[in-house]
């Protein structure tokens, strides 16, 4: 389809393979080199074309031959009790800097939504400031800012690290040790991950992450230039519980970011222990997470020492006019962890 921006005629049409490495440069010169540290075509095809849930649904604005703006939609699946929710994930917008201001950005979220409603219950993401107005503009509403709880384990190097000039200064140390095993060692433990999984699923009604083994293998396994961990409690020949985390820089500090906490509904001993072994196996500054209000997880962490941080995350959705329960636009109906929120 051809429409005009400001006097310009901008073709908007669906991605095609071979426009990956035009749509990578825009990335990069728009976005940066992202999260991980660099926009291979490994990571972007892991993102948008392995993904259990399905390939996302992109558009690109083409301008002369030259891609000038791009606009992904990242197939998602949410289940609450035994109901199961088609969704999308906004990600990866970029508008070439100099088109930028044209319209662009606008043309191409009104045609994917066009396309979607079809095919998915809502759309969620977590713009940044900047982003937030544009997406509120154009339908999406704003659920909460989702706290983010903290266990800070070296003090005083935690205070002076985030009251110093913002800036990584890590790029001159090596990242601490850690003594876990990678996730994909755990992630070969088949039934018994599955049967944890399974009895995870079934502890709450609310919206989360529609997992299994292999979501979670192409989550925490699949994933290029990541190093996630885990820790696991056994009984016997059966899987207890699950903790799944990282270990990244942040500015002048280092932290572990703890993504998954899968445990059996009220086994807090089991959650306390493994949080445990997660603060014992590196030497970070400080542990981050999120779990659902209310759960085992939630109140495993706070008798771990993690408190509430004053920022969090923006959590907005679109709901594309359709009347859903439990509601997505109520953070009521939500039970996220951190790596349903982690940006790429």
């Amino acid at each position: 389809m051809r429409r005009a921006a400001s006097g310009m005629a901008v073709e908007v049409r669906p991605y095609a393979d071979e426009d990956e490495s035009k749509a990578l440069e825009l990335l990069r010169r728009t976005l940066g080199e992202g999260p991980v540290g660099e926009r291979s075509p490994e990571f972007f095809r892991w993102k948008h074309i392995a993904n259990p849930f399905g390939r996302s649904f992109m558009l690109v604005a083409e301008l002369d031959g030259q891609i000038v703006g791009l606009r992904a939609f990242m197939r998602w699946r949410f289940r609450a009790g035994e109901e199961s929710f088609r969704a999308v994930s906004a990600v990866d917008t970029a508008t070439h800097p100099d088109f930028q201001g044209k319209g662009i950005f606008s043309q191409l979220t009104r045609a994917a939504l066009d396309h979607v409603r079809g095919e998915a219950e809502f759309v969620y993401n977590t713009p940044n400031e900047k982003s937030l107005p544009g997406y509120l503009k154009m339908g999406w509403e704003k659920v909460a800012t989702v706290p983010i709880s903290v266990r800070v384990v070296r003090p005083a190097h935690f205070l002076g690290g985030i009251r110093s000039p913002r800036g990584s200064l890590h790029s001159h140390h090596e990242p601490p040790s850690i003594h876990a095993d990678r996730a994909a060692d755990l992630l070969s433990a088949g039934p018994a991950l599955a049967s944890l999984v399974e009895e995870d699923a079934s502890s709450d009604r609310r919206l989360k992450t529609e997992r299994d083994v292999k979501y979670l293998a192409w989550r925490y396994q699949a994933v290029p230039r990541l190093d996630y961990r885990a820790v696991s409690k056994w009984r016997g020949d059966q899987l207890r519980g699950v903790a799944i985390f990282r270990v990244r820089a942040r500015a002048r500090l280092w932290e572990a970011t703890v993504t998954e906490l899968l445990v059996p509904a009220g086994d807090r001993a089991t959650a306390r222990t493994l949080l445990g072994e997660v603060r014992r196996s590196v030497r970070v500054d400080h542990l981050t997470c999120h779990f659902p209000s209310g759960s085992t997880a939630a109140r495993a962490a706070r008798r771990r020492g993690f408190v509430r941080s004053p920022r969090g995350v923006t959590f907005v959705v679109n709901s594309l006019g359709k009347d859903l329960h439990p509601d997505p636009r109520s953070f009521g109906s939500w039970a996220l962890s951190l790596g349903d929120l982690e940006v790429f």
